[in-house]
């Protein structure tokens, strides 16, 4: 016997050996007002046909979670693969990246796409989840593994294992056609109630559940800045032959990797070359004098600000720079989350008024003294810092509210040049498995907290959620108002990362709460062929997280 501590209700019971949790679940009575799709099992997710053999402590999980969100997602982009190979075989599907709240799809048939062929592929996969069919676990060999998915064609998968270094891997099966997903998946397709497919551009889109009602959809949320970021990225990614992980790693193993960054670098500054032109174009032609630049947590915004500052110089302007920041109010006047804890993330935070005041004062020619922002004591301090905007100046205000309109709404729109900073990560493990978005800017701000002895990769954990909801509510909203995105991610940046990011997630305890997302993101980061920084310049903007930049931060 073996005995199950349920954190749900704060109980224990005794079990067989090998039982399921599925057949776990039953015997605890909690409120599920929606499906449980999966648990965690001493903090690492699993899916419902885990089998224990020992005393194991489970939290059950339904969709508002994250970790039963992506196990929801990873089965629908399964049924998706599998409906579109049975509709079209000998077709090749791709899940591209979540954009417009769903997945962007590509597929591969020999003909464009048409909303016909979107409804018959949507028909199949509501045949599947009528049936309910079973998402089967298989374990084996990885190189039986890589037998069988060469001999379907599936050379994304063949590279992605072949550099993958696992002796054994899992793979899942759906009515007998296999396919290989890194984490756990539903119990089977009758989990998947909500979705809906729809032609996208190109491709498809596939719409997934609210994650705060997953009774409906998402809102659809158009987004064609940010769609062609992405697919200029695809574009250059096409043109050095890299579509996935394996290929990035086959490089890698062919001592390419230093060409992989140099162009990386190349592709960045040549971007912001083109940014620094465009905004002394219009700084010539008339009244702009303001740019605002903004982006969620480790876009790199810092290093973005300096690099734009230089290749202004370089065009014959003088930059100044202010950050919102430095408006912060006073600590003690600091909005409170509902635990009681400080929202250093809300518009609130920052003296929006005051700002807005000096911006104008600027603007019109006015001397103006600015604040700085003492974090040690946490309050704003007037240390004589004078600023005035002569001609040829540009003043440049960076933030991660800079692009809301609220902060600069007394600012003719004429007067300003908005920039957002994200990071779009164009590749992707496999066809099949998208790269959660917000992961590269997760690994970078674990590496920085640490590196600079800020917190430990445990706090950074546990806070992100806190942070990416912020996001969500004072930035996100903002992203196709901008005049340019700029898209931060590199080719290589995974690979560089592990070498730092593994000793310090292995710091993690195994007995808290943060170690199943220290975990997974180690999981993550297994599939990338480490690559030194060393190669890496000390003006580039992944400096600004590892350390040994030639920039002041």
């Amino acid at each position: 016997m073996l005995k199950i501590y349920c954190k749900n209700t704060g109980t224990s019971k005794e079990f067989q050996e090998g039982v399921t949790l599925a057949e776990v679940l039953p015997h605890f009575s909690f409120d599920r007002p929606y499906d449980i799709l999966c648990a965690k099992v001493n903090y690492v997710a699993q899916g419902l046909k885990y089998k224990a053999y020992n005393s194991r402590d489970v939290e059950f999980l339904d969709y508002r979670s994250y970790t039963g969100r992506s196990a929801y997602c990873r089965s629908l982009c399964f049924l998706l693969s599998k409906a579109a190979h049975d509709v079209f075989p000998g077709s090749k599907i791709k899940m591209r990246r979540p954009i417009s709240k769903g997945y962007f799809c590509e597929l591969s048939k020999g003909s464009p796409i048409t909303s016909e062929d979107v409804d018959l592929i949507r028909s199949r996969m509501l045949e599947i989840v009528a049936a309910d069919s079973a998402f089967k676990r298989v374990e084996v060999r990885t190189e039986d593994a890589i037998a069988l998915f060469s001999k379907l064609g599936y050379d994304d998968k063949v590279k992605l294992l072949e550099t993958s270094g696992q002796l054994y891997i899992r793979y899942h099966t759906l009515e007998g056609s296999p396919d290989y997903y890194y984490d756990a998946l539903v119990p089977s397709a009758g989990y998947l109630k909500v979705w809906e497919l729809s032609q996208y551009e190109d491709g498809m889109l596939l719409r997934i559940p609210d994650r705060h009602a997953p009774e409906k959809l998402t809102v659809f949320e158009p987004q064609p800045k940010t769609f062609e970021v992405f697919r200029e990225n695809l574009k250059w990614n096409a043109i050095m032959n890299l579509d996935n992980v394996g290929d990035v790693n086959h490089a890698c193993q062919k001592g390419c990797a230093g060409e992989l960054i140099q162009v990386a670098e190349a592709l960045q500054e040549k971007k912001i070359v083109q940014i620094a032109e465009e905004i002394e174009r219009r700084y010539r032609c008339g009244a702009m004098r303001l740019v605002l630049i903004t982006g969620p947590s480790s876009s790199g915004k810092t290093t973005v600000t300096k690099k734009l500052s230089v290749q202004l110089m370089a065009c014959g302007l003088r930059p100044i720079s202010v950050s919102t920041d430095d408006y912060f109010v006073n600590r003690v006047d600091t909005p409170l989350l509902p635990d009681g804890s400080y929202d250093f993330d809300n518009f609130d935070t920052v003296d929006h008024d005051a700002m807005q005041e000096d911006l104008v004062k600027l603007l019109s020619g006015e001397e103006v003294q600015v604040p700085e922002y003492n974090f040690v004591t946490g309050k704003r301090e007037y240390k004589g810092k004078k600023l005035r905007l002569t001609p040829g100046t540009v003043l440049l205000v960076e933030g991660i509210h800079a692009l809301n309109p609220a902060l600069t709404e007394r600012i003719p729109d004429q007067a300003k040049f908005k920039l957002f900073i994200n990071t779009i990560v164009s590749i992707s493990l496999d066809d099949h498995n998208c790269i959660p978005t917000s992961d590269n800017r997760l690994l970078r701000r674990i590496v920085r907290d640490y590196n600079i002895g800020a917190f430990s990769a445990q706090e950074t954990i546990r806070n992100w959620p806190n942070v990416r909801r912020a996001e969500v509510k004072w930035i996100y909203p903002y992203q196709e108002t901008a005049d340019v995105l700029f898209n931060s991610a590199y080719l290589v940046e995974f690979a560089v990362f592990r070498l730092h990011a593994e000793r310090i997630l292995a710091t993690v305890p195994r007995n808290c709460p943060e170690y199943s997302e220290a975990n997974r993101l180690l999981k993550f980061l297994s599939y990338f062929m480490p690559v030194s920084d060393r190669q890496i310049p000390p003006t580039s903007l992944l400096r600004e997280f590892v350390g040994g930049s030639s920039f002041k931060y």
